[in-house]
């Protein structure tokens, strides 16, 4: 068992995609040899501090976590392109797959695990290296076509996908964060509303799907669907997901935050601190993906 509880640093960085871009980091390095690394994906327009408190409960127990902001996010702004220019499957084909190259590099002989919060969880499958990462777990990580909704949500989510968020682009060049939460550059939000258009959800200019790497991932994945997260990821959004990774091996569960004493969790409280009690679910999970012989934690 591992329970001690280990020193860790808190390293900010700077980073550089494969195009150059410079994406902010922050590494969690626990002192001596790290039981595994750890990236966190995080959700679309989310910045990395909000996943800080559950990187440094995994850094505690000796996980080398990175957290980062995709360009365009947070402390990755863009430079020298315009933000019509930016594209959200960059995100998955490009600053994930740095920050995965990045991390094995850095710990070649540790397992890579990946923590894909929402969106975090779908980029995944458009990294090339993805074969590098041995387990990954998705958070209320969803395919956003807008038909997998329940159907008193569907209208709202229709008028989002179709109107709200492409009038928000040609009016402002970009999303506000009075809008979304988050200030989401241009060109982002009108290929995320494109996919959340089509039943393909991450597609191609010409609407084709991209599943090419989607299809070469083999890991391990757990995916847990939030109970009462019907707005932003419903179990139906949940399961069409998890079919894009058709040769992981995987599951998915329904996390019911009421069965573990929290009146609410909703998309984004699973990584808050009061949400504290369920981080150890995804810690036994991790520690046995690490046994391929043992049956994965409940």
């Amino acid at each position: 068992m591992r329970d001690q509880q280990h020193d860790f640093s808190e390293i900010h960085l700077t980073l550089t995609a494969g195009d150059g871009h410079l994406l902010a980091a922050t590494l969690f390095e626990p002192r001596g040899t790290p039981f595994a690394a750890v990236q966190i994906n995080g959700a679309t327009g989310v910045r990395r501090r909000y996943y800080r408190a559950y990187a440094q409960f995994l850094a505690a127990q000796g996980y080398a976590v990175l957290c980062y902001d995709y360009r365009g996010i947070g402390d990755s702004q863009w430079r020298g392109i315009a933000p019509q220019q930016l594209r959200m499957r960059h995100w998955g084909e490009r600053d994930l797959a740095a920050m995965l190259a990045w991390l094995k590099q850095r710990y070649p002989q540790a397992p890579l695990y990946t923590i894909g919060h929402s969106a975090g969880g779908q980029l995944l499958g458009l990294a090339a290296n993805n074969h590098l990462v041995d387990a990954a777990l998705a958070i209320a990580a969803q395919s956003g076509y807008w038909r997998l909704w329940p159907a008193h949500l569907q209208p709202t989510m229709a008028a989002l996908w179709y109107g709200v968020l492409p009038a928000a682009v040609a009016l402002r060049g970009k999303v506000p964060a009075a809008l979304m939460g988050s200030e989401l550059p241009g060109g982002v939000a009108r290929e995320w509303a494109r996919w959340c258009r089509s039943p393909h959800y991450i597609s191609d200019a010409r609407g084709r799907p991209l599943r090419e790497h989607f299809d070469a991932y083999r890991g391990r994945m757990r995916f847990y669907a939030i109970a009462d997260d019907a707005f932003y990821a419903p179990l139906a959004a949940v399961r069409e997901l998890a079919g894009f990774y058709r040769h992981a091996r995987s599951d998915v569960r329904v996390l019911d935050g009421r069965a573990h004493g929290l009146h609410r969790l909703g998309h984004f409280g699973f990584f808050r601190s009061e949400a504290r009690v369920l981080w150890p679910l995804t810690l036994a999970w991790l520690r046995d993906a690490a046994s391929p012989s043992l049956p994965l934690a409940a």
